[in-house]
């Protein structure tokens, strides 16, 4: 009897923690497919949500006439449309995703964990996915899935990901936003080592383009803290230059610019109506599939 299929990112005892985690949406999103998310538009479901005042041009049929018998008034049933929920994952793959501190995955290690687990929790809940890399520029991406069968190959293909080459994250959401595509949720899984403005400027493009976005800020903590003493050699990963620095010297000018630039996304994204979420690679990763889901 041939063995069970095995994935990188999403190992059995990793999908067994993540079977009681619902992820939902926050506000209503148009041209989704019936499904299972339920949303503030009101169409044919079997779920009644509530009544309105009966309007010309209604169909006599809506009428709740038992409702008229005890009232005298004309009411219409009003149902809530339960619609499939369609999130775009989007998984930065530059140079810099490869850094990791002693003890710790890759940044892209991590972020690849983040979006499997992700997947994996919207396609159980029948919401459908398509995943995409990005570096330099966006790459093709897979076809959407709807069911386990169809996020194997997105599992696969998170596991053929390789961190390599400069990275344009701002370039990326910017292509996104400009392909026509169907609307929903965009989550981005990145480092976001780019101009704060510029990524948010990516941000707001999505969301004028009529999706929600989500932002999972996937840092080591060594990048926040900068845990090292002495003389050291700072390699800029995506450029290749080498400084040699002497780490108690700048070390406070350099935190505080860190929570600066998180800061910075953090506000921007909650003023374009995004969310944001800080992925330390230090936390377990169910934990931050949690947190995350909780913020969508």
């Amino acid at each position: 009897m041939p063995a069970p299929t095995t994935y990188k990112f999403l190992p059995p005892h990793l999908a067994d923690r993540l079977d009681a985690i619902e992820l939902g949406v926050r506000r209503p999103l148009p041209g989704g497919v019936q499904g299972r998310h339920r949303s503030r538009h009101h169409g044919s479901s079997v779920e009644f949500a509530d009544y309105r005042a009966y309007a010309e041009g209604d169909a006599p049929a809506r009428i709740d006439w038992a409702v008229y018998a005890r009232s005298d008034r004309y009411l219409v049933r009003r149902f809530e449309d339960e619609t499939r929920l369609r999130v775009h994952v989007l998984v930065d793959t530059s140079e810099s995703m490869s850094f990791r501190s002693a003890g710790a995955l890759a940044k892209l290690e991590y972020g690849c964990f983040l979006a499997a687990g992700l997947m994996y929790v919207l396609v159980r809940q029948g919401d459908a996915v398509t995943l995409n890399g990005f570096g330099a520029a966006l790459d093709q991406g897979f076809p959407t899935a709807a069911s386990y069968e169809g996020l194997r190959p997105l599992l696969r293909g998170l596991e053929a990901m390789r961190a390599q080459g400069p990275g344009s994250l701002a370039g990326a959401l910017h292509a996104f936003a400009a392909t026509p595509r169907p609307r929903g949720l965009v989550v981005v899984v990145s480092d976001f080592l780019q101009d704060a403005e510029e990524i948010l400027a990516g941000v707001r493009h999505l969301v004028h383009a009529g999706h929600q976005v989500c932002a999972l800020h996937v840092l080591d903590r060594a990048e926040m803290n900068l845990p090292f003493d002495g003389v050291v050699e700072v390699h800029e990963m995506e450029t290749g230059k080498r400084v040699i620095v002497e780490v108690d010297e700048f070390r406070e000018a350099y935190v505080r610019q860190v929570q600066a630039h998180i800061a910075a996304l953090r506000t921007g994204c909650t003023n374009a109506g995004a969310s944001y979420h800080l992925a330390d690679t230090s936390i377990a990763v169910d934990a931050a599939i949690r947190t995350a889901v909780n913020q969508i």
